[in-house]
């Protein structure tokens, strides 16, 4: 049985979080006392994902110390750290990383995304419906600081745009997909040998698979920790959302 394997994305800086980020990458601030990252590789753990690459960048040294201590205890997830000197962007990560994602399915998670959603059925609706990609959804987006989707009557994604002006629906891009090996046939073409610039899935690649893509409806809590006000938001939401419903 092949491997179940998760991109867990957390390298950005933070720039919406400063100054909390400048000594702190943002994947380590604290959320009631636990460190984001922690909750999410539980999360993973929990879900059944055998290998999770989580990439670095901004104070990467104190992201690899956490890893390294966290995982004395934990050996069932195997964890990889592939740090990026230069950001490649969350598109750019997954093309450098294609031979070890394989053929798939794999999670591509925005690791900033405060949540406990059920990554156990979302695998099961992606499997079921076979497109390349399996996008969460959900109702009630601000188009300020989300992609905004439309569905047709089949659930499929026939518009995607991040952070539009004039929002053309309700439904925001959740942070987590499922996707396949056929993810990388969007890719542009000057991409297959290597460029050098940084790719940005929700600008470079998911625009180019409408049509492709399947969307996963969920009203299950998660919400962006991305700035400082919906960090300080998220520490009284956790708490009510755990255990039961977070």
């Amino acid at each position: 049985m092949a491997l179940l394997k998760a991109f867990l994305l957390v390298a950005g800086r933070g720039e919406r979080l400063r100054p909390l980020t400048d000594t702190t990458p943002k994947c380590l601030l604290r959320i009631n006392g636990t460190p984001m990252l922690q909750i999410w590789l539980e999360h993973l753990e929990d879900s059944g994902i055998d290998e999770v690459l989580v990439n670095t960048h901004w104070l990467h040294e104190k992201v690899q110390g956490f890893v390294e201590h966290w995982s004395t205890g934990h050996k069932r997830l195997k964890i990889i750290l592939y740090h990026e000197p230069t950001l490649l962007g969350s598109a750019g990560t997954l093309l450098v990383n294609r031979q070890w994602a394989g053929q798939g399915p794999f999670f591509i998670i925005y690791g900033d995304n405060l949540t406990r959603f059920d990554l156990r059925q979302m695998l099961v609706f992606h499997k079921r419906n076979r497109q390349s990609l399996t996008i969460r959804v959900y109702k009630g987006a601000d188009p300020k600081c989300a992609a905004i989707v439309c569905l047709d009557e089949k659930g499929i994604v026939i518009d995607f745009e991040e952070k539009p002006e004039k929002p053309k629906s309700e439904l925001g891009a959740g942070g987590i997909y499922i996707a396949d090996s056929r993810i990388y046939d969007y890719y542009p073409k000057q991409t297959e040998s290597g460029g050098s610039a940084a790719l940005d899935l929700s600008y470079d690649i998911l625009p180019r698979m409408v049509g492709r893509m399947q969307a996963y409806e969920s009203d299950e809590f998660s919400m962006d920790i991305g700035t400082v006000a919906a960090f300080a938001k998220a520490q009284i939401k956790w708490a009510e959302k755990r255990p039961v419903d977070g």
